[in-house]
């Protein structure tokens, strides 16, 4: 064994046709009272291509897919939730989106003797010409590793599994119970950052490049969340965030949900993080979750992790040209559902793709930010509710989008990962929409889009 249990799998495949796809009329312009219902299976402008299960209940996280079309490969994160789960990471392939295949599968050794939740977030990224994957971890104090926060693999030589190897554990002894979640991120200055959550009042930045080339594990930089009313003491500062280059400004901005609301920060120095405006004192929400701008960082999409909330819209333009201290409204909210919960979500203005845990894949149109339009759902998941004190933590928890061909890829926490095409989305880029061409793909070869390029000349 080696370090990490590493099992090279070809899972059993299960192709979902056409025909599990409940057929309904839905137009993207429909007034508010002729959206879907969500109590249907499926729209028919979703087609589902494939489904492959991966394991028990309950048992699978977060995912991330890679952008570029000749590695097409999913990451999807593994935990345990209760008495069962593996607690780890399956890479599967979806070179054939209809018939999705677990290529591989990466277990922390000594499953039994590791307390916790285990694999979260995932993320992948490129430095010098490799590939890797960023697995976040969490293990409790009752058993060993509850110090580390993420492993490392190497994914270069995929599809071929014999190749993965694990090159890193990044690592805080001041800071046990891992890392909840993480984003990785091409910064102007072309370096790539991790960014986690940590048991802190702040997120941990790392430098990746230094990580694999090094085995550097410090933190290189925190970005804090402003203190509030109560929320002194605070074990965790931040739950979620994102981080995306602003064209307009020249800036590499953060955008984190966390203790008392949303926070927006000026990173570009690192070193010096600056808060351009807060989104706090907002009624029903004592702490942000997963936060999300559109390409031109003028609206963002916020999400509060409790039954009943809805995704609500703010408009930060009033924050950031200094007009108010802190922005305490929104200006619209959407949900699938009100009797349960939406959960995390990628921004492809218009559209937002939402993971909806018991109301599945939900597709949403934001181009007026004051009225949003369902415009597409699946249900991937038909069993009952938990009967823990989370009755709606199931179904679909993570959600990822390629831009490349508008193939759209989701987990569910208990019926495994599922590929999607939804009718007249065929790709993503910023600019066929008027928008700068940001999102959560990174383009790890030249950096963020806008960034000016030092040429020959300028030298």
């Amino acid at each position: 064994m080696i370090s990490g249990k590493q099992e090279q799998m070809v899972a059993g495949r299960t192709v979902l046709g056409a025909g599990l796809v409940a057929l309904m009329a839905l137009a993207a312009a429909l007034p508010a009272a002729s959206q879907v219902e969500v109590m249907e299976r499926g729209s028919s402008n979703m087609d589902v291509l494939g489904h492959v299960p991966l394991g028990p209940r309950l048992s699978i996280s977060d995912m991330d897919v890679e952008q570029e079309l000749h590695r097409p490969f999913a990451y999807v994160g593994r935990m345990q939730y209760g008495p069962v789960g593996p607690k780890g990471l399956d890479i599967v392939s979806i070179a054939d989106p209809e018939h999705p295949e677990v290529l591989y599968r990466w277990r922390i050794e000594d499953q039994d003797l590791h307390t916790g939740t285990g694999g979260m977030d995932v993320k992948h990224f490129k430095w010098n010409d490799r590939y890797y994957v960023v697995q976040s971890l969490q293990f409790g104090q009752g058993g060993p590793n509850s110090d580390m926060g993420a492993v490392v693999l190497d994914v270069t030589g995929l599809p071929d599994a014999s190749t993965v190897r694990e090159v890193a554990r990044i690592r805080e002894p001041d800071l046990p119970g891992g890392f909840h979640n993480i984003f990785v991120y091409k910064h102007s200055n072309m370096n790539v950052y991790l960014v986690a959550t940590v048991s802190g009042p702040f997120a941990a930045v790392y430098d990746l490049g230094a990580v694999v080339e090094h085995g550097t594990m410090t933190r290189v930089a925190e970005i804090p969340v402003p203190p509030q009313d109560g929320s002194a003491g605070s074990r965790r500062g931040y739950h979620d965030f994102y981080l995306g280059y602003h064209p307009d400004t020249g800036t590499d901005r953060f955008y984190g949900g966390g203790t008392g609301g949303y926070y927006v920060y000026d990173v570009t120095d690192l070193a010096n993080p600056s808060l351009l405006t807060q989104i706090v004192g907002v009624s029903g929400v004592r702490g942000g979750h997963t936060f999300t701008p559109t390409p031109d960082g003028n609206f963002a999409v916020a999400e509060t992790e409790y039954r009943y909330a809805p995704l609500r819209i703010f408009d930060l333009r009033p924050g950031l040209n200094g007009e108010v201290s802190a922005i305490r409204r929104p200006v619209a909210a959407w949900t699938a559902n009100w009797e349960n919960l939406v959960h995390n979500h990628e921004v492809r203005w218009p559209y937002v793709f939402v993971s909806g845990y018991l109301d599945g894949l939900v597709v949403f149109n934001m181009m007026d930010p004051t009225n949003p339009i369902t415009v597409g759902h699946y249900d991937t998941y038909l069993g009952p509710p938990n009967t823990d004190r989370y009755p709606v933590f199931n179904g679909t928890f993570g959600v990822d989008v390629r831009n490349a061909d508008g193939l759209i890829v989701v987990s569910d926490m208990s019926t495994g990962l599922w590929t999607f095409r939804m009718e007249g989305f065929q790709g993503w880029n910023g600019e066929n929409w008027g928008m700068p061409n940001v999102s959560s793909a990174q383009d790890w070869d030249n950096g963020p889009t806008g960034v000016p390029r030092v040429t020959t000349d300028d030298q």
